[in-house]
């Protein structure tokens, strides 16, 4: 087996441990960034040809660490109102570390003169490491399927979930999609100074997601349109911060824009296959709706 090349920052959330499965099953050995030995990080250790390695965005001296030898890294933090901050750090971190290469989870339409705080902070990321002189690949991916899981209390108990979104399309996609794109552009050449805007195959609506839902639990599932203060106030009572809050109802307008809606053809043209549609995803998440 090679030397270890690889760092994948946030290992153990959706995207980050998908990409690590997806690199263990072709045989490419990796380094996982965790925070703290639990059970995620003990699945990612179980991994063929996982290293893991403890550090923290918010301590340098570990960044420093978990960069030594490594030549390419998947760069995803949480959300988080220092995010933009970490990231930044992250990109000085790696070129003192002599990193050549940086995959960044960004998202599709960041742009520094957004009314969403989330694409500004990536906007200002993307801008850092272009200007680095570092090599690299910008994932830029629209909402993700496995978002809904967010909403698996209401659809459980209720059989309805609730957004501020309106009839408005998206071109959601699925989280194991992107995984696979990250996979081939840290593995493949050809990617670097690309950037990717990854949607699904196409745009539905929260009423088009639902009927989907209902068809693949066998049982009447309904969205009820919310307004932007409702949502608010919802997402502060289940424990989001105030700014992740705020930064959320900001995205969930800029959906009910009609801003999410075009469809790419980066999935295809990357993995050469077609992204997994929404029906597939209701199909294979059935379960956890159950």
């Amino acid at each position: 087996m090679t030397a270890t090349n690889i760092l994948i920052t946030g290992a153990t959330g959706n995207i980050g441990a998908e990409l690590a499965q997806q690199l263990a099953a072709q045989g490419i050995p990796f380094r996982a960034m965790v925070r703290k030995s639990d059970s995620k990080s003990n699945s990612l250790a179980a991994l063929p040809g996982a290293e893991i390695v403890t550090a923290d965005f918010t301590d340098p001296h570990s960044i420093t660490r978990a960069l030594k030898g490594i030549e390419k890294a998947f760069l995803l933090t949480n959300s988080s109102e220092q995010a933009e901050e970490l990231q930044t750090n992250f990109v000085d971190t790696a070129i003192a570390a002599g990193v050549q290469h940086i995959v960044k989870l960004s998202q599709l339409h960041a742009a520094a003169g957004s009314p969403v705080r989330f694409l500004r902070y990536h906007a200002a990321v993307e801008e850092k490491i272009r200007l680095s002189g570092l090599q690299y690949t910008f994932l830029r991916p629209n909402l993700f399927m496995q978002g809904l899981l967010g909403f698996r209390d209401p659809i459980v108990k209720l059989n309805k979930f609730f957004a501020a979104v309106g009839d408005a399309a998206i071109s959601i996609v699925d989280i194991r999609d992107i995984a696979t794109v990250a996979a081939i552009s840290l593995t493949a050449p050809g990617h670097t100074g690309q950037i990717y805007d990854i949607t699904g195959p196409e745009a539905l609506t929260h009423p088009q997601m639902a009927a989907y839902l209902s068809k693949a639990l066998n049982r009447s599932i309904t969205y009820i349109d919310v307004s932007p203060e409702e949502m608010r106030q919802a997402l502060l009572q289940v424990g989001f911060p105030q700014w992740q809050a705020d930064g959320l109802i900001e995205d969930y307008a800029h959906y009910a824009r009609g801003e999410a809606a075009a469809v790419s053809t980066a999935i295809q043209d990357v993995t050469g296959k077609a992204p997994r549609d929404f029906q597939h995803f209701a199909k294979d998440y059935a379960s956890l709706f159950m």
